[in-house]
């Protein structure tokens, strides 16, 4: 039989990946089509096949998957991005995480550009910490790594008792800034609210470029009248005397809205990661206009645009709104010609080429601040 010399040991041919360490296999665990569309993105890069898998739902709406080949000892790597129905989502990664265990797959590794109720990270009145949940879930569902991208907290990392890469889109948005708006240097970054303005710094740094802050905005309304903590203290009867407690709570007052930092005659780029409810972004740029910005940019890592808010966008100031592909929005593009989209699949694709190669993350994280 005749000998077949082996590649030199520094080749990396994409196309071998598939015989590396056991093999690789890339699903994508989503039923919705175009929640596919990243999948086939990002193993066109590695220049593998998507793995053979149905993912579907049956008549009364359970989640079915069959996987449709052999995973054995190979390194799994399920892509889930988030569709309109979340909970859907949810379940279907999952079950796809679980079947790949039950197959023997050597690891598991998810790969959610957007961490489904990430929002929900933190105690909020009689609420729960669902992020946390989530995370226990997909652990217990027998996932091995996680990639992401841009989790609304950092801290939801530590919910996970398996290793997370968090990784950022600012260097393809940054990017953008750069290539896309002409006189960008003539821009300030704006950080709609206070909590943003870790994340407008560290763009504004890194452009070289002056930073404002909107403050005073009508924060998320959390009544306290709804769940009774707006209560005065109980009164108690000592010595025939009536005691109240020892400081009584005042109702919190909204400031109203200011600009710290001047934004005349200058293009304003609002920061942010997640833009959903646009109503927030609409008001900074009302502020904005009035204080003479002439040009209103938007930029967030996930564009999840619920509900009317592509039509809230082409009526408002807003000029362009720009987001990455963490989350499929092509209905919402059709709807509004203002949304523009930046593609992470590189990134990611790199990611999972160089985990499943056993190599280094850090060059994935270089040039990204603290509080990025």
């Amino acid at each position: 039989s005749k000998e077949v010399t082996p590649p030199p040991s520094g080749a990396r041919d994409p196309k071998d990946m598939n015989h590396t360490k056991g093999g690789l296999v890339i699903f994508t665990a989503n039923s919705h089509p175009s929640s596919r569309e990243l999948g086939k993105r990002i193993a066109e890069r590695l220049g593998v096949e998507l793995g053979k898998v149905q993912v579907y739902q049956e008549a009364n709406r359970e989640t079915r998957v069959q996987i449709q080949e052999s995973v054995r000892g190979k390194d799994v790597f399920v892509i889930q991005t988030v569709s309109k129905d979340v909970n859907t989502t949810i379940m279907e990664m999952l079950i796809m995480v679980y079947a790949c265990r039950t197959s023997c797959a050597r690891s598991i590794t998810g790969v959610l550009p957007y961490f489904p109720y990430s929002k929900q990270c933190k105690m909020r009145k009689r609420g729960s910490i669902v992020s946390k949940l989530i995370a226990s879930m997909m652990c217990k569902a027998g996932l091995t790594h996680l990639i992401t991208m841009d989790l609304h907290q950092k801290e939801i990392q530590g919910f996970f008792n398996i290793p997370v890469d968090n990784l950022r889109a600012s260097p393809f948005l940054l990017q953008y800034i750069q290539e896309e708006i002409p006189d960008y240097r003539n821009a300030v970054i704006v950080a709609k609210s206070p909590a943003s303005a870790k994340r407008a710094q560290s763009f504004a740094e890194r452009l070289r470029l002056g930073i404002a802050v909107i403050h005073g905005e009508a924060q998320d309304a959390e009544s306290d009248q709804v769940d009774g903590r707006h209560s005065p203290p109980t009164v108690s009867r000592t010595h025939g005397a009536f005691h109240q407690g020892p400081f009584l709570l005042m109702p919190k007052e909204k400031p109203p809205i200011t600009v710290v930092g001047d934004v005349g005659g200058r293009i304003a780029i609002i920061v942010d990661d997640i833009i959903d409810d646009v109503d927030s972004f609409v008001a900074a740029a009302e502020t904005l206009k009035e204080r003479g910005a002439y040009k209103i940019f938007v930029m967030a890592t996930h564009g999840i645009l619920s509900s009317e808010a592509p039509r809230f966008i082409e009526e408002s100031a807003i000029d362009e709104v720009v987001v990455t592909n963490t989350i499929p929005h092509e209905l919402q593009k059709l709807q509004c010609p203002k949304i523009k989209t930046v593609d992470i699949s590189m990134i990611l694709s790199e990611a999972i080429r160089r985990i499943h190669n056993g190599e280094s993350m850090s060059y994935l994280f270089r040039n990204i601040g603290v509080d990025d």
